[in-house]
């Protein structure tokens, strides 16, 4: 089977569902129009729409990256590891593990560029810990922000409101732990 996109995967699942645009849309508090953009291509989501999306269509976020589910290894190579990333969030992000179901983690490698990140609150159910080899990130967990440098790490629970950017002049890279995959 061809490699689908992200917006091909959606279509893909909304598709053998016989879910209409409206109808997805309607669920997903989206208009049909950015949907059906989102499914050409042409729009890229913000982690909050697509997380929405993807509850519709029964699938968490990870889901629509995957081609089909594979056992992993017990030692993957980064060459290995699958991009799950979107290109508003200038960010890079591969999980570090090819599938996650029946996990209880997922973990991930992510290097945002400078002004990149996911800067508009969500949560969902569950644990974040992260670790910042290098750079600085800024994170938002509910109204207190904190800057987390390089050999920092972090611990939250992500049912509060949280955000992640890279206020920094260079590259940050990150090592992010979600508990229970949610993504």
């Amino acid at each position: 089977m061809a490699l689908q996109t992200l917006g091909g995967k959606i279509k893909a699942l909304r598709t053998e569902k016989k879910l209409t645009l409206q109808q997805v849309a309607g669920q997903a508090n989206c208009t049909a129009a950015y949907l059906s953009q989102i499914e050409r291509d042409k729009a890229s989501p913000s982690i909050a729409s697509l997380k929405r999306i993807a509850e519709v269509l029964g699938a968490r976020i990870v889901d629509l990256f995957l081609d089909e589910a594979v056992d992993d290894p017990v030692v993957m190579p980064p060459s290995q590891w699958l991009r799950v990333s979107l290109p508003r969030w200038k960010a890079d992000i591969k999980q570090m593990v090819r599938s996650v179901k029946h996990r209880r983690m997922q973990p991930f490698h992510t290097v945002i560029q400078p002004g990149g990140g996911a800067p508009d609150d969500y949560s969902h159910q569950g644990e974040e810990f992260g670790l910042v080899l290098e750079g600085q990130l800024t994170l938002r967990v509910g109204s207190e922000t904190y800057q987390v440098p390089a050999g920092s790490s972090f611990y939250y629970s992500s049912t509060q409101p949280h955000a992640w950017t890279n206020q920094g002049q260079g590259p940050c890279r990150v090592v992010w732990v979600v508990a229970p995959p949610s993504w």
